[in-house]
């Protein structure tokens, strides 16, 4: 029997496999395969379809399995999980391979996008950027936290905990002066790691023709940009800008029935990374279209305070957003800038 499907269920060191021929019968059943043994098992079959739960490692291992002739293709969890309860019952590492080998022949199943070394390395700067932002919220709310124990109740505003605190430092008592004083320490060194990583972003931006393409559209700023050319490459995984913007979650989620339609808040799927930055972007268009002093009189910029004028000011930053990740989507799909309609 030749196998032409295989499903592999991923893990840190024992992995399961499972194969079936062109009728759709178990081939090939490895409920446990080490870490070591995997890719000389893959290199013994013969090119065929092999699908796996995007997950960590899962684009290492596409990698590896397509310079050996197969097909890889990965998928979403939780777009697995159903063929998985489908007529068994429990869940183990060779039932998870099994409903991996069927979810990856169905025709109507969404597939991730492979990423390449280079790819991830540059979303590994985007991750630790990200981390060190956490910590540094996480510093100045241990720091509001502690100072309320000594009634100085501070605001959220992340510059007025700063200036307060170091203001207040020397009237603080005993140990107080100690641990606030390296807090702060620690907030001024993780500004300083963040900005060596900003620099980072920047270099790779300017020598990115795509990045600086992105760069041209309002709302997209360098970390916007490498952050979707490094998570969607050229955009050719989705059919549309409509599928990008509906993969990031920027699209009301629907409960029609009956010939109603029914559609409510955004749905918040995808990268919500990638969702903040629009977002964050969006709102950055939305203050200069409505500055009162020189406001922005572009198409976009119209459009935009027609918007919010009618529908409210959130509702105008979500729909801001997903039509620049329709534009950016655009131009990722192209490999040129976007024309703005006349």
């Amino acid at each position: 029997m030749t196998i032409v499907t295989v499903g592999i269920d991923l893990a840190k060191n024992v992995f399961a496999v499972h194969g079936v021929d062109a009728a759709g019968k178990p081939a090939l059943v490895r409920p446990s395969v080490a870490r070591s043994n995997l890719l000389e098992l893959i290199a013994t079959l013969p090119p065929c379809l092999i699908g796996m739960e995007a997950c960590s490692g899962a684009h290492h291992w596409a990698r590896e399995f397509e310079k050996l002739g197969h097909t890889v293709r990965l998928m979403a969890p939780k777009f697995v999980a159903p063929y998985r309860l489908s007529g068994k019952r429990g869940k183990n590492d060779a039932a998870d391979a099994a409903a991996i080998c069927e979810a990856v022949t169905r025709p109507q199943m969404r597939f991730v996008p492979h990423k390449s070394i280079e790819q991830q390395g540059q979303l590994m700067v985007h991750r630790t950027r990200q981390g060190f932002v956490e910590q540094r919220t996480a510093t100045l709310n241990r720091i509001r936290g502690l100072l309320s124990e000594l009634g100085l109740v501070l605001p959220l505003k992340a510059a007025t905990v700063r200036r307060e605190a170091l203001a207040r430092l020397e009237e603080l008592p005993g140990w107080a002066n100690t641990v606030i004083g390296d807090l702060l320490s620690e907030v001024t060194r993780l500004d300083e790691r963040i900005a060596e990583y900003d620099r980072h972003i920047a270099l790779m931006a300017r020598h990115s023709t795509q990045a600086q393409q992105l760069m041209q559209l309002g709302g997209i700023g360098q970390t916007t940009a490498m952050a979707l050319i490094s998570t969607v490459g050229n955009g050719h995984d989705f059919a549309c800008g409509r599928s990008f913007s509906a993969w990031l979650g920027l699209v009301p989620g629907q409960y029609s029935s009956g010939g109603k339609q029914r559609l409510g808040r955004i749905t918040k799927a995808g990268d919500a990374y990638l969702r903040s930055l629009l977002v964050m972007g969006a709102r950055a268009v939305l203050a200069a279209a409505m500055n009162t002093r020189t406001p922005k009189q572009d198409p976009i910029s119209r459009w935009a305070r027609s918007l919010a004028e009618r529908r409210g000011y959130w509702r105008a930053v979500v729909a801001i957003a997903a039509k620049n990740a329709r534009m950016c989507w655009a131009v990722l799909q192209r490999g040129e800038a976007f024309k703005m309609p006349a």
